[in-house]
């Protein structure tokens, strides 16, 4: 079981940026973070193939938001920037030990225990 540990959320303005960092115990295959509102489901943000760096995002913070990883430290970053208040959630990192980016939670074997971001308009 790996365990993951979040940090960085916090409250901002409107068209501020916030950096999320996801440290990884042990090694994965696939990285991603995923974030859940008040009242809806939790959705999937962006990805990471641990091995070929690839990345994948979800529509609404394409051009926004930059996933990247530092093998060195087993660390996952999410940059978020031109925050806006429909990104307001607790955001969640997940892994899973294949290297196919999967964008339902349910294929996410190990979970952080969230951080809150909130914007404000």
């Amino acid at each position: 079981q790996v365990q993951l540990v979040e940090s960085g959320g916090g409250l901002v303005q409107a068209g501020s940026s916030l950096r999320l960092s996801c440290a990884a115990s042990g090694r994965t295959f696939s990285m991603a973070w995923f974030r859940q509102a008040p009242g809806k489901e939790r959705e999937f943000v962006a990805g990471v193939n641990w091995g070929s760096g690839r990345t994948y995002y979800a529509d609404s913070v394409k051009g926004r938001f930059t996933i990247s990883r530092d093998n060195a430290k087993n660390t996952v970053y999410l940059q978020m920037n031109s925050l806006q208040p429909e990104d307001t959630a607790v955001y969640y990192c997940a892994a899973r030990r294949t290297a196919t980016i999967a964008y339902q939670a349910e294929s996410y074997d190990n979970w952080g225990q969230g951080t809150q971001v909130t914007v404000s308009s």
